[in-house]
């Protein structure tokens, strides 16, 4: 086998070790409560790296056996999934690029308004029908009685460090005047009339916050935070990807060029 192929196998089998981090980052997406009752980037992540493993497969198939159509198979879907996944860390970047928590008075945790995040992501939890769905999904987690079990004293709770989700979900606004009972009992004002999150809170358990704006600005807010971790893995696997199938077509295009010189000395050119 001539010494091209030979690196086309061995970068289509680096190609293929690329694809583990893109479907652990969908892996790790899915396996998050507010990701999975969501359920918008994990599979879009998970396929494009299953389709990464399968074509870099097929490219040292190729190499390996000298099968010419595999390589060029490898050459073209590759190029493919190099742009679709630019595509999409192009676009986590943009939709996440808005949106940041607001110190509360005498607070160490932050708040979240919905109106700060990308109209995009609004959408994803504006209406109604959208909302129920997700609202259901996370009330039936711990993620507000856990708080319950760690913080007894107010002054511990108000300074603590809670996730997006638990500030925005788990209690009633700050600019409310609740007082605290627990970090998931409140005792209501007179006047509640300040913001429409201060009629919505609810001292039941499975109601909360998770009808209030706040809560579905929290849940961005998570999710903002998770995704951009997760592409900062694809910009380092897209990188890699690029430069394996920029040497990947130089060593296809050296195996093609051996081949005429062999088949030139054989008297056939």
């Amino acid at each position: 086998m001539p010494l091209s192929n030979n690196v086309i196998g061995a970068i289509n089998f680096v190609a293929m070790l690329l694809s583990i981090p893109v479907i652990g980052a969908g892996i790790w997406l899915a396996s998050e409560p507010d990701n999975s009752c969501m359920k918008l980037l994990q599979w879009p992540v998970i396929i494009i790296g299953i389709l990464i493993l399968v074509v870099a497969l097929a490219g040292f198939v190729g190499a390996f056996w000298r099968i010419t159509w595999f390589l060029f198979f490898y050459l073209v879907a590759m190029l493919i999934l190099i742009i679709l996944l630019a595509s999409l860390v192009v676009f986590i970047y943009m939709v996440t690029n808005k949106g940041s928590g607001h110190l509360a008075p005498s607070r160490t945790y932050l708040e979240y308004r919905l109106d700060d995040y990308s109209g995009w992501l609004r959408r994803r939890v504006q209406s109604s029908y959208k909302w129920d769905r997700i609202r259901n999904c996370l009330s039936s987690t711990s993620t507000c009685a856990e708080l319950n079990q760690t913080y007894r004293f107010a002054q511990d709770f108000f300074n603590a460090r809670i996730s997006p989700i638990q500030s925005g979900c788990c209690k009633p606004p700050t600019l409310c005047g609740f007082t605290f009972v627990n970090p998931t009992y409140w005792i209501s004002p007179i006047d509640t009339a300040i913001d429409m999150d201060c009629l919505l809170w609810s001292n039941e358990q499975t109601q909360l916050c998770y009808g209030c704006d706040s809560c579905k600005a929290g849940l961005l807010a998570n999710l903002k935070r998770e995704w951009r971790r997760a592409d900062l893995i694809l910009v380092f696997t897209l990188v890699a990807l690029i430069c394996v199938y920029l040497i990947g077509c130089c060593a296809f295009r050296n195996a093609k060029t051996e081949e005429l010189f062999r088949k030139y000395k054989q008297g056939y050119v």
